[in-house]
């Protein structure tokens, strides 16, 4: 058995924490000074792990090597199965044109393009969010607004600003689902604390989003609408991750809060010319005047349909023991490790949820989405084979950095920087948020900043006395909005409408947005680590 030491350079706690930093600091340097690709970061940083593991925190070399492979496993599944089935549900509506059905179906909500900017950016972009995440929301959210006749740099901050209360659920709840993992806690536990986080930041994203597109009289003329939205996504999403599962929560939130914004009656008011004129400086799609069938329009939805319909009845508690049998655990090979104290870890023992995990459900919807919109067989299975190709690089990313994870949690690295972070105290509540929003700004990945920081942040949790669960759930928190910082996602936004080499432009476009929510985000964990908002947690 390898027991973990919190002192293995020279007796030390300091300067073992700035030798169990370099993995960390080696992936953020390339990253963001070297600017190296994120897959190539992730590989070099594991290697550092691999070596700070087994020279300088005693790991034998044969238990640092299995306790990567063990990272690997669990990025391809349950982590990448979720992510490629998705995104493959979305990419099959594309191909069969389903997906511009949809987009102009979302046009004819409302000719007011503010509200057009809650519905396309802020709804159908959680709706995205919560199939693809990795960018694709922004992406998509951006082409569809200038389709709609926004100006390129409006539709790119919208979009970014936009994707901020989702992405903690993002990709079917994969962030959540590896915090959970790299940390110990339970899925529902940490899901749980961050629906009572993440909400407070969708009341006011769409009063922001209304007030980028036209300024104070955007404020003054659609805040009832911006608010019903805000207000309804976040109850959703509250719900949903504490009461019915975290997988759904993006996509009931996306639902409910764009039911809501369509029944105050001032949002389906013919806006002002003035507005139209003032707003859209970009040239109007015409393909948005086409008319469509309604049964295709029904079929357009059907997929997310299924996908809720299917997440709900996984949840019916016999039907969840039922697809609870086929998960195997069984003792990871070559790994027996014990923490500071002498007690084994859980990492000793693995899982693997066959049919239960939410990559497998997503699977079984889209299967019956492709008999749905009519896509054949041959067809269904070549759009997955594309999707694998398209994910290659996000794959390889995802597997190195929990890996990475992986060697720096079992090796004690993780622990020994937890314990030395201690000595802030009580200003770890502050501070957590900021180092979530730090790693997804860096990083481009909630999930990869919550591989990275996850344990740290329980660590340093215990040490210090605070909520290890409120911790853990602050770094994907305040994660959240780094995401629109990040170069990964300026670069796709750019990318998308057209402003390639204007980064920096949009970039200071976002950054006072990106750091005054992330004060209230940073505000609203210190209330909640105190008698203040402490009610408000499980």
């Amino acid at each position: 058995m390898f027991e973990q030491q919190l002192e293995p350079v020279a007796d030390s706690l300091g300067l073992s924490a700035l030798v169990a930093a370099l993995p960390l600091v080696t992936v953020l340097v390339l990253l963001g000074a070297v600017r190296m690709k994120a897959h190539r970061a992730g590989l070099i940083g594991l290697a550092v792990a691999v070596l700070v593991g087994w020279l300088a925190f005693g790991m034998p070399i044969g238990q640092t090597v299995s306790a990567g492979a063990q990272g690997v496993v669990f990025g391809l599944f349950p982590i990448m199965w979720i992510v490629v089935n998705a995104l493959w549900v979305y990419r099959m509506t594309v191909r069969t044109r389903h997906f511009d059905i949809l987009r102009r179906s979302f046009g004819r909500f409302s000719d007011d393009p503010r509200i057009q900017a809650l519905v396309v950016a802020f709804c159908f972009g959680a709706l995205l969010e919560a199939l693809a995440g990795f960018g694709a929301p922004v992406a998509i959210s951006a082409v569809m607004l200038v389709a709609l006749g926004f100006d390129p740099v409006k539709a790119a901050v919208v979009a970014l600003v936009a994707n901020t209360a989702p992405v903690a659920f993002g990709a079917m709840g994969t962030p959540v689902v590896t915090l959970a993992q790299v940390t110990g806690l339970p899925l529902d536990t940490v899901a749980s604390v961050v629906g009572r986080q993440t909400p407070l930041l969708a009341v006011v994203v769409p009063l922001v989003l209304v007030g980028l597109v036209d300024g104070k009289r955007g404020l003054r003329e659609t805040w009832a609408p911006a608010l019903a939205c805000g207000f309804a996504f976040g109850v959703a999403q509250f719900v949903a991750s504490n009461f019915v599962s975290a997988q759904l929560a993006d996509i009931g939130a996306a639902l409910v809060g764009a039911a809501a914004l369509l029944a105050v009656p001032s949002a389906r008011k013919p806006a002002d010319e003035a507005v139209r004129t003032s707003v859209l400086k970009g040239a109007r799609s015409e393909d948005l005047d086409v008319a469509d069938d309604r049964r295709e329009v029904v079929r357009a939805y059907a997929p997310y349909g299924l996908i809720v319909v299917i997440f709900s009845l996984a949840q019916i508690p016999p039907v969840k023991d039922l697809l609870a049998k086929a998960t195997r655990s069984f003792n990871w090979p070559f790994l027996d490790v014990a923490d500071s104290e002498g007690k084994p870890v859980g990492a000793n023992v693995f899982s693997l949820p066959l049919i239960s995990t939410g990559g497998t459900l997503v699977l079984i919807a889209g299967l019956l989405t492709a008999g749905v919109i009519g896509l054949k067989a041959k067809d269904a299975l070549k759009e997955w084979a594309a999707t694998l190709h398209e994910l290659r690089y996000a794959i390889l990313t995802v597997v190195s950095v929990l890996a990475l994870a992986y060697v720096m949690n079992l090796s004690g690295q993780a622990a020994t920087i937890g314990h030395f972070v201690a000595a802030a105290g009580a200003g770890l509540a502050f501070l957590s948020p900021v180092l979530g929003w730090f790693g997804v700004a860096v990083t481009g990945s909630d999930t990869s900043a919550n591989a990275l920081f996850g344990a740290l942040q329980v660590t340093a949790a215990r040490e210090s006395g605070l909520s290890p669960e409120l911790l853990a759930a602050a770094n994907s928190s305040g994660g959240v909005l780094g995401k629109m910082i990040s170069p990964q996602n300026l670069t796709i936004a750019c990318a998308a409408v057209g402003l390639a080499g204007k980064e920096g432009d949009l970039l200071r476009k976002v950054l006072p947005w990106s750091l005054g929510l992330l004060l209230v985000m940073c505000l609203i964990v210190v209330g909640q680590s105190t008698f203040v908002l402490g009610w408000m947690l499980p």
